[in-house]
Order: C-alpha cells, then structure tokens, then sequence
C-alpha cells in the first residue's frame, strides 16, 4: 500500500508541474516553464519506476504463490505397510493402505504464462494417484505395489476441459505431469502444495522430519 501511494502521489504532483509548466510556457515565461517541466518529468519517471517495481514484486508473489492440496498422515500398521490420510482443503477424507518405504502421489498440471500469473490465474492441478514405493528397485519389481486412483469420475473437470480447448487459450504456457515423493514413518505428516512449477511436499511434524533426515 504504501508503494502504490507513492505512485500515486509522484504521478498526480508530476501531472500537477506539467500542466503548471504549459501555462508557464503559455504566457512566456520560460524559466519557469522549463524547471516546472524538469520536475515534473522527475516525478513521473519516479512514479514509471515504482510502477516497475511493484509489477516486479506482484510478479515474484505470485509466481512464487503456492496453494495447498492436502495433508497425508501415516500410521504404521505392519512390516513396510502404512494406513495413509489425506486430508483435502476442504476437509475431506480419504483412507489408503499402502505398501513400501515411501509415498508417492502424482497429479497433472496447468501452468500459465507469466502475464495470466500477473492478473491471477494459479497453476490449475488434478490429483491422479497414490501410491507406495520401494527405495530399492528390485524390491519395487518382486514386493507388492498398492496405487489407487485419487480422481473421482463423474465430476467436471475443469483441467480437461482446459485440455479439450488449448488452442483458444494463448495464455497458457504448458500441460504435463508432476509428481512428489518422500519416505513413510509412523505418525508422519506432510503437506502438498502446488507451485506455478509443480508438486511440493513438506514434512509438518517432528516423525516426519526425522524420517526425511534418514532418508537414504
């Protein structure tokens, strides 16, 4: 707020020496005309700068904004088998027993080009899956794989109608799949949040710290 009334301010003083200035140049004098339009370019090249930085910073914001999509809870229920919650934004449940040594969850993603990011268009998203995953490969070709669908059927999907009807939309800048990982513990609990570059997972607690620092 207070960059934009500086803008403010610097634009209306810089209009107020310009219009000052004709009239001065208008009855011929000269002097005058010429130092009111010296200050008034002065402002508002000052309120132009501050303009540039504000965009600058509207524009860090907001490609830097990222919005949550669920928290995932863990409690260990047998040998590399983990009862999962994740919780919805809008605090909606979902139980999985998932099988491993980490969780995986994917989901695709809209990204817009900078200038829609500008005006407000987040990253659009649609959760695929979940899954549980073995760090070793061989363990992932032999043991048992648990994967389950996290895109109910049946709902308006506004990421494929978006998909549908790309090319009406020039604004936007790419489709593709992004998709986290990070290792399960007992009483784990994580956040996801979806950047303008994809899936982010973060540990909340300390269980999930301290699997996140063994992880190897």
């Amino acid at each position: 707020m207070t960059l934009t009334a500086s803008i403010v301010v610097c634009a209306l003083l810089g209009l107020l020496f310009f219009f000052a200035a004709v009239r001065r140049l208008r009855r011929r004098r000269l002097m005058g005309g010429m130092a009111h339009g010296a200050a008034a370019l002065v402002l508002i090249l000052a309120a132009a700068c501050a303009a540039l930085v504000g965009a600058n910073l509207r524009s860090y914001q907001r490609l830097s904004y990222e919005q949550p999509a669920g928290e995932l809870q863990f409690a260990r229920v047998g040998d590399r088998e983990f009862n999962a919650t994740l919780t919805y934004p809008n605090g909606e449940r979902a139980n999985f027993a998932l099988h491993g040594d980490e969780w995986q969850v994917d989901a695709r993603v809209l990204k817009w080009r900078a200038f829609a990011n500008l005006v407000g268009f987040d990253a659009a998203y649609r959760l695929e899956r979940i899954s549980g995953r073995y760090t070793r490969v061989e363990d992932e070709r032999t043991l048992s794989r648990t994967v389950y669908d996290l895109n109910a059927p049946g709902r308006i999907d506004p990421w494929e109608l978006v998909h549908r009807y790309r090319s009406w939309l020039p604004w936007m800048d790419a489709l593709y799949g992004s998709a986290t990982f990070l290792p399960m513990a007992d009483g784990a609990l994580y956040e996801i949040k979806v950047s303008q570059s994809g899936l982010i997972a973060r540990p909340l607690n300390q269980a999930a710290r301290e699997a996140v620092g063994s992880w190897h």
